[in-house]
């Protein structure tokens, strides 16, 4: 393929890396639970990386080699295409319905929130380990050993994964699957309170679904609850009216009347919503400086000693290594030492906040590093050619951002996680692929935008001004975290450590 060909199937297969593990966390919650989905999906991707084991050992399976600038390359056939679509769909779809519903099915054994916030940083210490790992290791490989080698190497950790999950099976605590989905009790809901919008909202418990078939046979007034005051216009979905009652017990059609649990669900969900689109926000200026990076690494010096040359996308690799440093060092050293100092851990919302700070600090820092770069180029007259500025001025600034990320992924994770509906578990830690997705795509449209407004983003980086970039995704990156302080100080915990976690972060 040509570069823009197969830039544009890379951008496929990250979109699809972002979209199936939210399928992958709908069938768990809805109808497999997380075991099922897992093993499941881990075949799939072991079929998948397996059949792009065979495109690399089978000759007829992709077109003949060609050189560069040779006159005989013939174009992949349609066939050929095929088998490549094929391959990366089987193993996306696999990755996506494990990737983040293990981090459920881990988290749903154990019972108290701390030490799920645990399992949280080893879970995503994993994920970037991996990363690292595939980015170095198994990329060398591939380049210069053997591209059936390398795959051989993925086909075989896929098999010892499957392995050793389903080995676990009789240690797990399983999560019974649900007996309806919970997505379609979310959306009667919707429904019914739309049905009911002429109705005038009651004062009194007893005036509310509570899912028992006689509410007043075995429970008082007394001890029936209001729904809460949020969103009031809902509470009309748990209204009883004279259309619900039948002789002796309270019908319950579906599409009308709905739980007051199933009303407070719906609700937890549009008090998450400002937080996760802050979560939208601090990861497209990640995206947009993990691309901007690789563009300086192409015109830094990258020699590494006299013989080896560190590949330009390689550079990433500094982010995901302070990543898993951090998280060793958060979990070992720093959460111990506040539980015995000043006996408390930091809450999620507190994790995601310095991860904020720390993701503003690496953007001030890019453009700076930016700034001495152009200066640099300038100086020597240059402009299309290497500047005499080693790469290592860029692991500052993408080690910073990884420290961030160590405090505001798992923060993310182990906060929605917390705060979800309980039927929403596998759902819950899928939603920051969502984001991590969206932000993708959205990172891609900010540079189209700087590109075609300003002349900041030529094809030469060094005749524009990519320090400019950095100084407003700087500031965007600031006023989201401004943002994000409102809704997090507005934000109640509704889960058992509710008291205790408003307190700390108050």
């Amino acid at each position: 393929m040509n570069s823009v060909s197969a830039a544009k199937v890379y951008n496929m297969a990250n979109g699809c890396s972002t979209i199936f593990p939210i399928l992958g966390a709908v069938v768990a919650d809805s109808f497999l639970g997380c075991f099922s989905v897992i093993w499941i999906s881990s075949f799939i991707s072991l079929l998948g990386v397996l059949l792009l084991t065979f495109t690399a050992v089978i000759d007829t399976l992709r077109p003949p080699k060609c050189f560069d600038g040779s006159n005989e390359c013939r174009n992949a056939s349609t066939f050929h295409l095929t088998i490549l679509y094929a391959a990366l769909a089987l193993a996306y779809l696999g990755n996506g319905g494990t990737r983040f519903t293990i981090g459920s099915m881990g988290a749903n054994q154990f019972h108290k929130p701390n030490h799920q916030a645990i399992f949280f940083n080893w879970y995503t210490f994993a994920l970037y380990t991996s990363n690292v790992i595939g980015s170095t290791v198994l990329l060398y490989i591939e380049d210069n050993v053997s591209w059936v080698l390398g795959f051989a190497i993925c086909v075989a950790f896929n098999i010892l994964g499957l392995a050793i999950f389903l080995s676990g099976r009789c240690f797990y605590r399983h999560i019974e699957a649900q007996q309806e989905s919970p997505f379609m009790s979310l959306a009667r809901v919707a429904v019914a309170a739309i049905r009911k919008h002429r109705e005038p909202l009651s004062l009194g418990g007893e005036d509310y679904y509570h899912g028992m078939t006689k509410q007043d046979s075995a429970t008082s007034a007394h001890d029936l609850t209001n729904p809460s005051k949020f969103f009031r216009f809902l509470n009309r979905a748990a209204l009883i009216t004279e259309g619900d009652k039948k002789p002796e017990r309270v019908a319950a059609e579906p599409w009308r009347l709905c739980t007051v649990q199933q009303v407070e669900d719906l609700k937890i969900l549009i008090k998450l919503f400002p937080i996760w689109t802050t979560g939208l926000l601090l990861c497209t200026p990640l995206v947009i400086q993990t691309s901007l990076a690789i563009l300086q690494a192409l015109k830094m010096d990258r020699h590494l000693g006299s013989n080896f040359k560190i590949p330009a996308g390689s550079v990433i690799v500094f982010t995901m290594i302070s990543t898993c440093i951090t998280i060793t060092f958060m979990d070992r050293v720093l959460s111990p030492l506040l539980t015995k100092r000043i006996r408390t851990s930091l809450t999620p919302l507190q994790r995601v906040g310095i991860g904020h700070v720390l993701t503003v600090v690496s953007m001030v820092l890019s453009a700076l590093v930016e700034s001495k770069r152009i200066k640099l180029d300038k100086s020597h007259h240059q402009n299309s050619v290497v500047v005499p500025m080693s790469v290592f001025w860029l692991a500052p600034q993408l080690a910073i951002s990884g420290i961030g990320l160590a405090f505001h992924s798992p923060g993310y994770v182990g906060f929605y996680y917390q705060e979800f509906p309980g039927s929403l578990k596998s759902t819950s830690t899928a939603v920051v692929a969502v984001f991590m997705g969206v932000a993708f795509y959205l990172g891609n449209g900010v540079m189209d935008l700087v590109q075609k407004v300003t002349g900041w983003l030529p094809e030469n980086i060094n005749n524009g001004r990519l320090d400019n970039v950095f100084w407003v995704i700087s500031v965007l990156g600031a006023l989201n975290f401004v943002y994000y302080v409102v809704c997090a100080s507005l934000y109640e915990y509704k889960n058992v450590d509710k008291e205790v976690n408003d307190s700390i972060d108050k």
